[in-house]
């Protein structure tokens, strides 16, 4: 690999929005800030997480924030410059945007008897990403009418990875800048807005048992540095934070899970990035499930993927500290058993060698203690960071890969007989059934795609009924192909009987990329099913809607499209992924478009659709 692809590589890895870095910010950064923001200290985030910070924020925390007493002795010119050193844009950049629509009169009152009428992320607890027909207000016949009725444009974004959320007659969202908005949802204009540390990439998830009483409703959601918030959902107002996980690469990526006065938070990091860092001693992170007490926001449990911490079992070739066993983070939202009060999580690769059993396994945790009851891994010796992905990069495991996370939430089922077993799929592209009643003894597993880096499946599959639909990425990756043989590409949407695997249609992804930049046509964002139709938003920008029975297109929407938004700008989504999922709901379809990371087509848009006004 070529020195130019190489920064081509870690900058899209990093995220930076427009590299605008000037020399006095970076050599104010390096002499003031570096000591402690690239490894020096271990609770402070690292350079990469502040990349990821808009100007603004960045700036804020030095001069009103956090950081406040370890900036004092710099100039606020000094800051300023740091600050847009970091983020790549202006501080004024940062803060010349479009003002959003403030609500007024009736807009801007929330409904209380209009409670959320889905669980979180994946709809239900055991996470089907099935919207009932009562929910949805809309029938498979419908959709082909769906027209667009209002689009918001998320400020200095280029990616929309928070899965809206509808509840109390609005609409709740995070976004890239770390605002987190309550929109009114005939309207789409701002109820109010919260400024959480950096980007919010879960979704709002609301409280829903106060709606028969007096009590103010509660949304929660969780920051890519790892916080997580409580806010009063009619007001945005702040009633705690907590930090989950002290290591300075940690985030949260999946949806927090509420159930029985409890949130379950899986807890994941960005340290597979840091590795790139040839002098950076890989790796010390290891992913974890946190129960909170929603009421403030207290620790009650902590259960590692990893039990050990890791320790230095070698050095690299130029003389850095290997540490292991490490990584197995947790990027997808937990499904819970409500029968049994068991939780269910997937794993990611080892970050360091030796690779061990806690890598790309399945978890069955007890709800009430933490305990781990067993676990079940699905690929042995997965070790990989970012440094392999440079050429000669001595941080890279000698594993190296194949990288095969389970990024997609576990889906707990019953068969036709009433066994229940855990679905899964993976960046493998193979998805499986395991017995619960039995430990998680396997049932059966089908090879749908062809997995990769960036292959398989991504962030969710749906559930109908004894219908598993399965999207499948399988981004075109050179590198990858090369290593798996040169397969083709499976990217589409496949639906598989749960009781025996078998595959009952396949609907191979229509490419209409046409030469594109950074648009594919597989599906990496999660899908949503309703009664009689699946929908999924690909990565080459178009939102389809799938008849379940056949897989058949009847409707989509090229959401790279220009709109005007709510405020009058102009604006555009792009890929879809992230893990954020349409979501149908009172007749109105939400989705959220716009995915500018990881080689992926930028936007930044909340599309709202609905059917035509009767005349």
């Amino acid at each position: 690999m070529t020195r130019p692809m190489i920064v081509i590589l870690l900058l899209s890895i990093l995220t930076l929005p427009g590299w605008a870095a000037t020399t006095a910010g970076e050599e104010i950064f390096q002499r003031a800030c570096a000591g402690c923001h690239e490894g020096g200290v271990k609770k402070a985030p690292h350079k990469m997480f502040l990349q990821m910070m808009p100007a603004d924020g960045i700036l804020n925390s030095m001069e009103r924030g956090i950081m406040q007493m370890q900036s004092s002795g710099l100039s606020a010119a000094d800051r300023r410059m740091v600050a847009e050193y970091l983020a790549g844009h202006t501080v004024d950049e940062a803060l010349k945007r479009a003002q959003p629509q403030l609500c007024s009169g009736p807009a801007k009152e929330f409904d209380l008897d209009k409670v959320t009428k889905k669980v979180g992320w994946g709809v239900n607890r055991e996470n089907h990403r099935l919207i009932p027909a009562d929910a949805a207000g809309l029938q498979a016949s419908d959709l082909p009418k769906l027209q667009l009725k209002w689009a918001f444009a998320f400020p200095n974004a280029q990616r929309v990875r928070s899965q809206p959320t509808v509840a109390l007659g609005a609409v709740f969202i995070g976004s890239q800048n770390g605002t987190v908005y309550a929109l009114d949802k005939k309207t789409g204009c701002v109820r109010w807005s919260f400024r959480a540390s950096a980007e919010v990439r879960t979704p709002v998830i609301i409280e829903t048992s106060h709606a028969s009483s007096k009590a103010t409703p509660i949304a929660y959601f969780a920051d890519l540095i790892a916080r997580v918030y409580a806010v009063e959902a009619t007001t945005g107002k702040l009633l705690w934070v907590n930090k989950v996980d002290e290591h300075p690469n940690a985030t949260v990526t999946g949806a927090p899970v509420l159930y029985q006065s409890r949130l379950y938070v899986p807890v994941s990091s960005l340290e597979v990035t840091s590795a790139a860092d040839p002098t950076y001693p890989c790796c010390t992170f290891r992913g974890s499930v946190v129960a909170l007490n929603p009421k403030n926001g207290a620790e009650i449990w902590r259960t590692h993927s990893i039990d050990e911490k890791p320790t230095e079992v070698g050095k690299t070739k130029i003389g850095t500290p290997v540490l292991a066993p490490s990584g197995a983070p947790i990027w997808n939202s937990p499904s819970i058993d409500t029968t049994t009060g068991t939780l269910y999580v997937g794993t990611g690769e080892n970050y360091s060698s030796p690779a061990n059993d806690r890598s790309d396994a399945l978890f069955a945790i007890e709800l009430e203690t933490g305990k781990l009851l067993w676990h079940r891994q699905k690929t042995a010796n997965d070790a990989w960071n970012v440094a392999c992905m440079i050429q000669d990069n001595p941080n890279c495991p000698e594993e190296n890969g194949p990288d095969f996370d389970f990024g997609a939430g576990t889906i707990v089922a019953r068969t036709s007989a009433g066994k229940p077993i855990l679905l899964v799929g993976q960046k493998s592209g193979d998805v499986y059934a395991l017995d619960l009643a039995d430990q998680g003894q396997p049932i059966w597993r089908n090879k749908i795609g062809r997995g990769g880096i960036q292959g398989g499946v991504h962030f969710g599959m749906a559930l109908e009924g004894r219908t598993l639909f399965v999207p499948i990425s399988d981004m075109s990756n050179p590198e990858a192909e090369t290593n798996l043989h040169a397969v083709p590409s499976k990217a589409g949407l496949y639906a598989v009987n749960i009781d025996t695997g078998r595959m009952l249609w396949a609907q191979p992804a229509n490419n209409v990329c046409n030469g594109r930049q950074y648009c594919e046509p597989g599906i990496s964002a999660a899908i949503t099913a309703m009664p009689g139709a699946v929908l999924a938003g690909h990565m080459d920008g178009r939102l389809r809607a799938y008849d379940s029975a056949s897989g058949r297109v009847i409707w989509e929407y090229d959401a790279t499209r220009e709109v005007t938004t709510v405020d009058g700008s102009k604006a555009s989504g792009g890929s879809f992924g992230g893990g954020a999922g349409p979501v149908i709901q009172d007749g109105m379809l939400f989705a959220a478009s716009g995915y500018g990371v990881y080689f992926h087509m930028p936007g930044n848009v909340l599309l709202v659709f609905g059917l035509p006004e009767e005349k």
